[in-house]
């Protein structure tokens, strides 16, 4: 078998100069009237799990024995009761969360240090895939600093054992809530997400779990007195977003403190921390708002988690805590002020409250986690995430036809009874007697449709979309996303005057960082034009736009782009993991890698698919270009001396290695950015399917240790 590797030097000119180049922008449109910014609203999803409509009120249930959920039941087992009255099933099935022989799960090279590890991309994102959807939501602002290590170590572990297929975002309440963009199987993502947990100064629960006998001060955060509403803020928030996400979803919330008091917030809260503002709950009309309470507002977020069928698993990050004497406790007697305190009666008091304190600090937890149909974990080291996984496994729907005096706005319990024993049935408390409908925003505006599709992780599918998205440090700009997006021309509109064939489009490019925060939005909206050959050519290969989108940080961002024909409201989005690395001392960095397929050579030796980089499919026995730019090469004005090795991998295994090149860069002035690129012949040695291209460069000067950079692209072989 034959593999033939060509190094190319060149500028590189038209593959990584930037993007405005690539193709005409769109030219401005008239701003459309307001009353053409409006779409009705969307009927109910078909995999919606909770529903409450005139004609049939659904609940999901699970079933489980010895903590491993039961899927085999048939529906004259069950038995559902409306404000304890038997109803009869009129709707009965079950759905697994989990598809047959999932494969086991993989620890990515992104949570290794070792640079040249073999990439492993994330599996392909479908909607109709079998998936747990999973929010961990740290509560960083109810944490000790004591909690916070165990929970960033449990946080590690679970990332590296979930599977590929689940789909799950980490997001902290005490960080600025952005989006629900992060939901990914992507564990570089994960990973990210991970590396932010800190403790948080203004954290509610302190320093330590229990306040140490004697100590001087308080054991409180800076500002915890602020913080229960924010907590309840990002909680509220996160359930909303999680609305448009298919089927059941999950909350997994970690804390060490959420109380339930029945008193009113302190004005600080009220005034910097609002939960129940018009604006954010305007789409929720029916739902009762009973006060500002702490218990109220946990009401209201789980009457919305239940229509929007969402579970919540609390976790008491305290874990298995003894309540006795520590060595940080200075336990002296007589106590300054009470010399006749008799010392058992103090050491019982010290008891006696720790162990309230533990009840007080979960009951927030388990009470919103008993209503959703989910449980609390408590007591438990290991915080009992793999019991709340596998509770995720599969649920039952079950349904009954409502009376008619069942909508009076009063809330109905539910519960589901089993005929056989042994078995455990979980489900939600009950709902507020009120439609689907009457919850439901009435109008949705075409920048409410953009987003959503920017937001989901599954992607909008009525255009059909392919994006490569890499950082690449321009010289003017500073760094930037680059972007090319492939367009297919049979989704979008057309229309013809005067011979030109044209097309109206909005294009939303957005980068979103940390904990769902925009770093970088822009919008562009216009038309395309097309006339004679080059309409044919645009017909037959597609459409390829480019554009560049600044980021003035550093770190991993996700860039979603979002595309909608203005004729027909059609939206298509597709997103991508973008890594803008820190150039600052000298570090050795690469930028991403285009691969496009080269000119035809030899007879018989295919074309691709379709031109550009956006694309990313090839033909067996086409030749592909992996293009790049190099920063940081030279140390000191010295000469750079860079090796070059090409890695093929599929399905994470190196099913190719190229040997070590020495780079040369002849006529290149900028030492700080150099281009490169080499040429790989598709040959019978790989047969169609996907593979990932990485590129590792090594510094040959003597350092120590030595500097080494790496990057990948992903691609697909086609027969």
């Amino acid at each position: 078998m034959f593999v033939r590797l060509l190094l190319t030097l060149s500028l590189l000119v038209s593959v990584l100069c930037p993007a405005t180049a690539q193709q005409p922008r769109p030219s401005p449109e008239p701003q459309k009237p307001a009353t053409a910014q409006q779409t009705t609203t969307p009927e109910i999803d078909s995999q919606d799990v909770v529903r409450i409509t005139t004609n049939l009120v659904q609940v999901d249930a699970v079933v489980t024995k010895d903590d491993k959920v039961v899927g085999d039941l048939p529906a004259q087992d069950f038995e559902i009761l409306e404000d304890g009255k038997p109803q009869t099933i009129t709707n009965f099935s079950y759905v697994s969360n989990v598809p047959p022989g999932a494969a086991a799960p993989v620890v990515p090279s992104a949570n290794s240090k070792d640079k040249t590890a073999p990439p492993i991309p994330p599996a392909k994102i479908n909607l109709n895939d079998q998936r747990r959807i999973v929010a961990l939501v740290v509560d960083d602002l109810g944490l000790s600093w004591e909690t916070m290590a165990e929970v960033r170590a449990q946080v590690k572990k679970f990332i590296d054992q979930a599977p590929p297929n689940d789909l799950i975002a980490i997001i902290r309440t005490g960080g600025d809530v952005g989006s629900l963009q992060q939901f990914t199987n992507d564990k570089r993502v994960l990973q990210n997400a991970w590396e932010h947990l800190k403790w948080n100064p203004c954290s509610r629960a302190g320093l330590h779990v229990f306040q140490p006998v004697g100590a001087l001060g308080t054991n409180a955060g800076l500002c915890s007195q602020y913080v229960i509403n924010g907590t309840l803020k990002a909680l509220s928030f996160i359930v909303k977003g999680m609305r448009y996400l298919p089927g059941r979803k999950s909350i997994v919330l970690l804390s060490d403190y959420l109380p339930i008091q029945d008193q009113r917030p302190t004005v600080y809260d009220e005034t910097r921390q609002p939960i129940g503002d018009t604006a954010r709950d305007s789409d929720n009309q029916g739902i009762p708002d009973s006060g500002t309470s702490y218990y109220s507002q946990l009401q209201r977020i789980a009457e919305i988690a239940i229509r929007t069928s969402v579970v919540i698993y609390g976790v008491d990050t305290r874990g298995l805590q003894t309540t006795g004497l520590t060595a940080a406790d200075r336990f002296e007697f007589p106590a300054v002020g009470n010399p006749n305190q008799n010392p058992n009666d103090a050491l019982r008091n010290v008891l006696r409250d720790r162990s309230r304190q533990l009840v007080w600090g979960r009951e927030g937890s388990e009470w919103i986690s008993e209503q959703t149909g989910g449980f609390l974990t408590r007591n438990s080291n290991d915080f009992g995430l793999k019991r709340i996984m596998n509770d995720q496994q599969g649920y039952y729907l079950i349904g009954f036809r409502p009376a008619e005096e069942t909508f009076n706005k009063d809330f109905h319990h539910i519960k589901i009874r089993l005929k056989r024993g042994g078995l455990t049935v979980g489900t939600r408390a009950g709902f507020y007697g009120f439609t689907n409908e009457e919850a439901q925003p009435k109008q949705f505006s075409v920048a409410d449709e953009v987003n959503k599709a920017l937001v989901s992780p599954f992607g909008a599918q009525d255009i059909t979309l392919r994006l490569t998205s890499f950082f690449v440090d321009d010289a003017k700009q500073g760094p930037v996303v680059r972007s090319f997006l492939y367009l297919d021309p049979h989704d979008l509109s057309f229309t013809e005057a005067d011979g030109w064939h044209s097309t109206n489009l909005d294009i939303t490019g957005v980068v979103f960082g940390d904990n769902g925060r925009i770093v970088a939005k822009e919008d562009r909206n216009g038309r395309l034009r097309f006339r004679g050959n080059g309409y044919e050519r645009a017909s037959r290969e597609g459409i390829t736009y480019s554009f560049d989108l600044p980021v003035k940080q550093r770190g991993a961002f996700q860039f979603r782009v979002a595309v909608r024909d203005a004729n027909t409201a059609k939206i298509g989005s597709a997103g991508q993991f973008v890594d803008v690395p820190n150039l600052r001392g000298g570090r050795l960095a690469l930028s991403g890698i285009v691969a496009r397929a080269v000119a035809a050579g030899p007879a018989g030796v295919a074309e691709a698919v379709a031109t550009g980089p956006a694309v990313r499919q090839f033909r067996q026995g086409s030749t592909i270009s992996l293009a790049y730019e190099i920063y940081n090469a030279s140390l000191e004005g010295r000469p750079p001396q860079l090796t070059s090795q090409l890695r093929i991998i599929r399905d994470g295994k190196i099913v190719f290695t190229g040997n070590a090149i020495p780079l040369t860069f002849d006529g290149q002035t900028d030492l700080q950015r150099l281009t490169n690129a080499l040429k790989i012949e598709l040959s019978s040695q790989f047969p169609p399917g996907t593979y990932v291209a990485q590129i590792i460069l090594t510094d040959a000067n003597q350092q120590q240790p030595p500097r080494i950079a790496s990057q990948w692209v992903d691609f697909e072989i086609l027969p």
